[in-house]
């Protein structure tokens, strides 16, 4: 059975909305845009456009693989829905993947 972060993720990447949270201690505004599990994790890639993190937030935001168990505080944020440039490898932060709002495979379909 998911967690209710893992519920409330979903929600927002159906509904193409951003999500503020906790995250490793570091307050955090991101798009989800793949959501499933790795080896029983829960786990999201998603775009960074907001706050703060160890290792910092270039302008324009960054691509991020959050494990979900480490996430608190999340809620939908009124921010506006943003993706990251095209990204040029595959993705390897979810390995089954659930739910996947990626904007440019949609577009190739």
């Amino acid at each position: 059975m998911p967690s209710a972060t893992y519920d409330l993720f979903r929600a927002a990447m159906l509904g193409e909305k951003a999500v503020a949270c906790v995250y490793d201690g570091h307050p955090r505004v991101v798009c989800p845009l793949i959501l499933g599990r790795t080896n029983g994790e829960e786990k999201v890639l998603a775009f960074q456009v907001g706050g703060t993190s160890r290792s910092g937030l270039p302008p324009g935001g960054e691509w991020r693989c959050l494990t979900l168990a480490r996430v608190s505080a999340a809620r939908i944020s009124y921010e506006p829905w943003r993706e990251g440039a095209r990204h040029t490898a595959p993705q390897r932060c979810v390995e089954d993947v659930d739910v996947d709002v990626n904007i440019h495979v949609r577009k190739r379909r």
